[in-house]
């Protein structure tokens, strides 16, 4: 969950999830929707089934033991180099470097590093650092500093460096140029993109939600159906879900903003009569849902007689 996500956010999260899933097995054995129920809000959904890859995996493969080869570990889905050595180092006391974003914002200053880390030559530099200043005895009480030395005083902006034990060896605090590292990667303008999201209603008031590809955005959550953001569009799908369908809301456009690209969602409720496909209570939904559909499922009510025919 910490990876792309903050402490702060996360702990409410954890602590669900450990509740629902007290377990390796009781994680295993969840179905996938139920996993990514409790995941709905966090982002980057592809973390939320590799652990639920991952758990099966070592339920089936490692008879629920976790691994402790470092190149099983790295083996598991959503698990990369720098979380490898996180769990051995801190779970099993092995010598594993790592380099999340605190360290490398720590090796970064302690060095002046130049160049950003999306530069393989970088990283390279960077891993280099780390292996070096990793040490063969508490490995696990290194690890956990290292992190939390750039969490709380190495911060991104304002670093405390009067309090810093590395202030004496920072070649940034030298110079007075904490500022400057790490370097900032390139600025590129985000791109964006329209879309509606077409909120089809039953009489009964019920929603009706699909779910979505595994792979791509929101990847295996339930979601409303999409299309462009046109009257034909529009037009063209909801008289394809139900020949007798029409609108009887548009509710305002919103931004909604990934690590790439900015998307403005256009929610429109539509009324659908005669169709027979599966819908869900707006207020009971329990799947998982893109936190977008839940800011328009908040915003629902049952159509009244009189607003279906305006």
């Amino acid at each position: 969950m910490l990876q792309q996500t903050q402490v702060g956010t996360v702990i409410d999260y954890f602590n669900r999830f450990i509740h629902h899933f007290p377990t390796l097995n009781d994680l295993a054995n969840a179905p996938e929707d139920a996993v990514l129920a409790q995941w709905a809000g966090l982002g980057y959904y592809a973390r939320a089934r590799n652990l639920h890859k991952t758990a099966k995996i070592i339920a089936r493969d490692y008879q629920g033991q976790f691994p402790q080869v470092f190149e099983q570990v790295l083996a598991l889905p959503g698990i990369g180099r720098s979380t490898a050595g996180a769990i051995l180092a801190l779970g099993f006391g092995q010598n594993q470097a790592i380099l999340d974003g605190n360290v490398k914002r720590v090796l970064s200053r302690v060095y002046q590093v130049k160049g950003h880390y999306a530069q393989s030559s970088v990283l390279k530099e960077l891993w280099s650092l780390a292996e070096h200043h990793t040490p063969d005895n508490r490995t696990e009480d290194y690890t956990q500093a290292i992190m939390d030395l750039g969490a709380t005083i190495c911060t991104r902006s304002k670093p405390k460096c009067s309090l810093c034990p590395l202030s004496n060896i920072c070649k940034s605090n030298d110079e007075q140029t904490q500022a400057d590292y790490p370097n900032p990667k390139p600025r590129k303008n985000k791109p964006s993109r329209a879309i509606a999201m077409l909120v089809y209603q039953n009489k009964q008031g019920e929603v009706y939600l699909e779910k979505r590809p595994e792979k791509g955005i929101w990847g295996g959550l339930w979601s409303l159906v999409e299309c462009e953001d046109s009257s034909k569009s529009i037009a063209q799908s909801m008289h394809g879900f139900d020949s007798e369908a029409s609108v009887c809301q548009q509710l305002p456009v919103f931004k909604h903003t990934f690590t790439h690209y900015h998307l403005y969602i256009h929610p429109v409720i539509i009324h659908c009569p005669s169709s027979c496909a599966q819908f869900h209570p707006v207020d009971q939904v329990v799947l998982g849902v893109p936190q977008p559909v839940i800011k328009i499922l908040s915003q629902m009510t049952k159509p009244t007689h009189d607003s279906l025919n305006e």
